[in-house]
């Protein structure tokens, strides 16, 4: 069984009834306490930038000099099936790579902003992804599982850890406009309750940050009575049922965010009091209006973890390409070099702005995609996808800076030093945040079933 218990055995049925209001002042009060974790935690939260479409690691953080020499050549290694079965010649990278910071981490100049911050950075090239689909890959890397239906990570931090905003959600996810492939499958709470799924706030141009965030209601006091009855009413159905009583709960306490959220959610979105410069430094006045959004999505992020979010995702910015922006299956050099323009400068503000404001300290700052690409051409100018090894990078919360991890071979093709999973990943995530993965489970279907499933790994060569 899980270790997570709410300090109080009051049901909120029960609370509901001997309050005064049953919602709106009191509507959240000590409702949302976290569960104590199972050790000392070395963060609170976590900030994922998800490259949806697969960065290509040859290109940005792994640099491979064999590649640039028999740049043309037939590719000298086997080959493993590719999605498209269109494979080219070795290809060299067409973006030249420097060294940075005392730590002299090599980045591509398609990072000229974040490789200013590689001293707090551990890249991990060794990753690896069981899966060459988009959708399946996704599945894994936020579920644990190839198949919709699991809880996403966020949703089992929200559950292990609880809240620690009463009036925003634990899990959201920041959204430019385009979900990865799996939808929003990949942001469930899946078998656990219901309000832990993520929430969508949405970055767009001329749309709210929350759908249906205004009240119906033209008075107060009208919406309040509303909850009141609804309140009542699922406490009346619970009693005749007689079970079901965490669904019920699960119910109510999504009534009482909403609630919460229409004060919340404006004075979070509101940039107002953020100076002329931080705006700058984001990018959100940039010509460029993928950038523009982009940078929108990292404050409105820096904004969620400071007042108490746990688990915050940034999406790809939507209207780069129809699905999947880092796709790039032809002309690699021009689409990434489109990708990185766009998120290179706000991600890159962010961490400075995490650190300034002392909160890198205790929040860990995730950068992946799905899976990698080929180091031989797809057709004469793209890279197919690449699951057998690919790079990523983490900052802040007990992360280890100005490091790299693990290894790929000499044409970045496939890792072979110090391999890393998505289950190594999750699990090591979950200890910073004093998690014991293993311990961290729900009972469903006859068995406990954790995140990480049988499998995973804590990496503490990477930890402080």
């Amino acid at each position: 069984m899980s270790q997570r218990r709410f300090a109080s055995r009051l049901s909120r049925r029960e609370w509901l009834r001997h309050s005064c209001f049953g919602f709106g002042s009191v509507a959240l009060a000590g409702m949302l306490k976290a569960a104590a974790p199972h050790f000392a935690p070395k963060a609170k939260r976590i900030v994922m930038l998800f490259m949806d479409g697969g960065v290509s690691h040859v290109d940005s953080f792994d640099p491979k000099p064999r590649l640039t020499a028999e740049h043309g050549q037939p590719f000298k290694m086997k080959i493993e099936t590719t999605q498209f079965e269109n494979n080219g010649s070795t290809f060299g990278s067409p973006f030249s790579f420097k060294q940075y910071g005392d730590s002299g981490i090599p980045v591509s100049n398609l990072f000229p902003h974040i490789a200013q911050h590689v001293d707090d950075l551990c890249v991990i090239r060794s990753m690896l992804s069981p899966f060459a689909e988009h959708a399946q890959a996704c599945y894994m890397l936020h579920t644990g599982h190839q198949l919709q239906g699991r809880p996403s990570m966020g949703a089992w931090i929200s559950y292990g850890l609880g809240s620690e905003s009463a009036n925003l959600p634990s899990f959201v996810v920041v959204n430019g406009g385009q979900l990865p492939l799996g939808g929003i499958a990949n942001y469930s709470s899946g078998f656990l309750p219901a309000v832990h799924e993520a929430s969508l706030f949405h970055v767009g141009l001329n749309t709210p940050i929350v759908d249906n965030i205004e009240p119906d209601e033209p008075k107060p006091g009208q919406q309040l009575n509303k909850l009141r009855f609804i309140a009542e009413n699922d406490r009346n159905f619970a009693r005749r049922a007689g079970s079901g009583e965490d669904q019920i709960e699960s119910a109510i306490r999504n009534y009482e965010l909403a609630f919460a959220m229409q004060r919340s959610v404006p004075e979070v979105a509101n940039f107002k009091e953020e100076t002329l410069d931080t705006l700058e430094r984001y990018g959100l006045n940039s010509s460029n209006a993928f950038e523009a959004r982009y940078a929108r999505q990292c404050l409105l992020a820096r904004r969620l973890l400071e007042r108490g979010v746990r688990f915050v995702e940034l999406t790809c910015v939507g209207g780069i390409r129809f699905v999947s922006p880092w796709d790039s299956h032809n002309d690699i050099k021009g689409e990434h070099k489109k990708n990185a323009e766009i998120v290179d400068r706000p991600i890159a503000a962010l961490l400075a702005d995490l650190k300034q404001r002392g909160l890198l300290d205790d929040t860990i700052v995730v950068w992946t995609g799905e899976f990698g690409r080929t180091p031989f051409a797809q057709g004469s100018d793209g890279r197919d996808h690449n699951p057998q090894g690919f790079s990523m990078w983490l900052a802040g919360g007990g992360i280890r800076g100005g490091m790299t991890y693990g290894a790929t071979d000499e044409y970045g093709y496939h890792a072979i030093e110090n391999i890393v999973t998505p289950y190594d990943l999750q699990a090591t995530l979950l200890h910073l945040l004093g998690i014991d993965h293993e311990r961290l489970t729900f009972r469903f279907g006859g068995r406990d079933i954790r995140l990480t499933d049988v499998h995973g790994h804590v990496l503490r060569d990477i930890l402080v």
